[in-house]
């Protein structure tokens, strides 16, 4: 790891017009989730999720061009509706890959609920930033699938 690697993280904010009860939903349940889930274009064909502390959980996600590829993790903490956190691993990873923790905070807000997520630490510059961009277009899709219920 090199110097500094530890703290290559990121934090996201975004608004969604719905409850913390209903984004919690969208957040965790595998009917939901495979309705948004992923960046621009990806489709999530499956979505397991077993949510309790020390659950696990395991989506197949597949890109625009490309194999189908899985992500997984354990979830860490559940409190719904406020707070959300659990491990991110690939399969298969990439070199640069490694466990990073997801941590998912919802708050009302005029309007809705805001979500923040705090995502690493990430072993380099270039996993940090796809993270932060393929959560930000996910978000982006969340936002829409509510707006459609």
């Amino acid at each position: 790891m090199s110097p500094g690697a530890a703290g290559l993280s990121f934090e996201l904010t975004h608004t969604f017009p719905a409850s913390r009860e209903r984004v919690f939903r969208a957040l965790t349940e595998p009917d939901e989730l495979v309705r948004w889930w992923g960046p621009d274009g990806f489709a999530t064909p499956s979505a397991e999720v077993d949510l309790r502390a020390g659950g696990r959980y395991r989506f197949a996600m597949q890109p625009p061009e490309g194999e189908l590829f899985h992500l997984s993790g354990e979830f860490r903490e559940i409190d719904p509706p406020g707070r959300l956190a659990y491990t991110f691993v690939w399969d298969p990873p990439t070199p640069d890959d490694r466990e990073t923790l997801a941590e998912l905070t919802l708050r009302e807000v005029d309007g809705g609920t805001a979500v923040t997520l705090v995502q690493g630490p990430f072993a380099t510059e270039e996993r940090r930033a796809l993270h932060e961009d393929g959560w930000t277009q996910s978000f982006g899709r969340l936002a829409a699938a509510l707006e459609e219920t």
